[in-house]
C-alpha cells in the first residue's frame, strides 16, 4: 500500500550558526509554492529516522510507533518569496522534541518531506501601505522578518523598517552580519541586537538586556528619531510568550492595540514556543 506522504525534497544548504542553531535551504523536487513573507510551511520526517548527538532520547511509548509515521511541524520561512527554488528554514534544536533532533540530524542531499502550501497570517498585508513597521523577536523567531526584509525592504523604500532581535548570547543572532550590512547600505532599516547573558559574553559591545529594552528606547524620542505612534507604526511581536506579553503590555500603554481577527489592531503576534 503506497505511503500518504512520501519525502519530497532535499537538503541543499546547512549553516551552523552556534550549537542547537542551523539554517537549513530545502529544494523541493518540483516547483516551489507561492508563499507572503511571514508564512509559514510544514516540515516532516518518519518516526524511524536517527535522532541528531545531544538529543534526549525518546519514551518507550514514542520508539514502539510505526517506523513510518510521519512526524511534521510547522515552521517559517526565512528566504524572499521572490525566490522560485528554494526556502530557508531558521531552527533551533529542542532536544527533548520529536522532529527537530532529527531534522538537525540531516546533511546535505538528505531528502525530507514539505507541505504543498504556505499559510498563516502573520504577513505586512495587515499594515496600511504609508506606515512603518517594528519587527520585535528573540531567537529564531526573526524568521518571517528576514523574509519580510529580504522581500519588501528594496520594494518600498518609503516605509522604515526596525528590527529588534533579542538572544542570550551574541553568538546566537542568527543573521547577524545580514542585518548589520543592511543596516549600514540602506536608510530605511534599522537593526538593534541585544543579549541578556554579558556576563558570559565579555567581548559583547552592544546591547544588554532584553527586547523590551529596545522597544522602551524607541517608543522615546532620540537624536534624529520620531517615537514611534501606533500612527505611524504597527509592531509584529515572535518569539517566547514572555517577551510578547511584557512587551504588548508595554505597548499597549502607549496607545498601540492587539490585532484581532474581527477588530484590526496595531500589536501583531506569532508565538514560538
Amino acid at each position: 500500500m503506497p505511503r500518504k506522504l512520501d519525502y519530497n525534497a532535499r537538503i541543499t544548504q546547512r549553516i551552523e550558526i552556534a550549537p542547537g542553531l542551523i539554517i537549513l535551504r530545502i529544494t523541493p523536487d518540483g516547483e516551489l509554492f507561492p508563499f507572503l513573507p511571514g508564512q509559514y510551511t510544514v516540515l516532516g520526517l518518519r518516526r524511524g529516522e536517527p535522532r541528531c548527538e545531544g538529543s534526549e532520547p525518546e519514551s518507550d511509548e514514542l520508539r514502539q510507533r510505526d517506523s513510518d509515521e510521519m512526524i511534521r511541524r510547522a515552521y517559517s520561512i526565512a528566504s524572499s518569496s521572490l525566490e522560485r527554488h528554494h526556502i530557508d528554514i531558521y531552527l533551533a534544536l529542542v532536544t527533548s522534541g520529536e522532529l527537530t533532533p532529527r531534522l538537525f540530524n540531516l546533511k546535505i542531499g538528505d531528502r525530507l518531506f514539505v507541505g504543498p502550501k504556505a499559510t498563516g497570517m502573520f504577513t505586512l498585508d495587515c499594515v496600511a501601505p504609508h506606515k512603518h513597521v517594528c519587527l520585535a523577536a528573540t531567537g529564531t523567531g526573526l524568521a518571517p522578518y528576514i523574509s519580510m526584509v529580504r522581500t519588501q525592504l528594496t520594494e518600498n523604500p518609503e516605509r522604515r523598517f526596525s528590527i529588534a532581535h533579542g538572544a542570550r548570547y551574541s553568538w546566537d543572532l542568527g543573521y547577524r552580519d545580514e542585518l548589520i550590512t543592511l543596516d549600514r547600505f540602506w536608510s530605511n532599516l534599522t537593526y538593534a541586537p541585544i543579549i541578556s547573558r554579558k556576563q558570559s559574553d565579555p567581548d559583547w559591545q552592544g546591547r544588554v538586556g532584553y527586547v523590551q529594552t529596545v522597544l522602551e528606547e524607541w517608543l522615546q524620542e532620540g537624536e534624529g528619531r520620531e517615537p514611534m505612534r501606533p500612527e505611524t507604526h504597527d509592531v509584529f511581536l515572535c518569539g517566547n510568550p514572555g517577551m510578547i506579553e511584557q512587551a504588548a503590555e508595554l505597548l499597549e500603554r502607549h496607545g498601540f492595540k492587539k490585532d484581532e481577527r474581527k477588530d484590526p489592531g496595531t500589536i501583531h503576534i506569532e508565538e514560538y514556543w
